[in-house]
């Protein structure tokens, strides 16, 4: 699974910034922060409002979406600090890309793929890691 992060990482790595205005750009950095905060202070129902409904039919309680982020991202579960990169249109769709240092201190690159609702909020589809090599912080 690591190495399809890392290859998906790659592959958006030449892609031109995507033609977003400026307020969904702002929307889409909030929306992924405020569910970083959620995942940091253990409000699943909060962590779980930012997921797309894609994710939340297969995650149906804010418990069980809380349980596989711990489980399967515990990079993005207890992130010590995050920074924004570029948004990009990608073969998966819109992502965000965000680097990511954990609790360790060990520095993660992370794609964000977030879609816009029919209410104009951004829901986010789906997060792929890579660890940086030999990178901690």
């Amino acid at each position: 699974m690591r190495l399809i992060a890392a290859l998906l990482l790659a592959l958006i790595m030449p892609l031109a910034a995507a033609a977003q205005s400026p307020t969904d750009d702002a929307a889409i950095r909030a929306a992924i922060e405020r569910q970083l905060e959620a995942f940091s202070s253990d409000d699943g129902a909060a962590a779980w409002s930012y997921a797309a409904p894609s994710i939340q039919q297969r995650f149906p309680t804010p418990d069980a979406f809380m349980a596989l982020v711990e489980q399967a991202y515990p990079p993005v579960y207890r992130s010590r600090s995050h920074s924004f990169g570029d948004l990009a249109q990608t073969p998966l769709g819109l992502a965000q890309r965000v680097e990511i240092v954990d609790g360790d201190g060990v520095a993660w690159d992370a794609l964000y793929t977030v879609e816009e609702q029919p209410d104009g909020s951004w829901k986010i589809t789906g997060c792929y890691l890579a660890k940086k090599a030999g990178v901690t912080a």
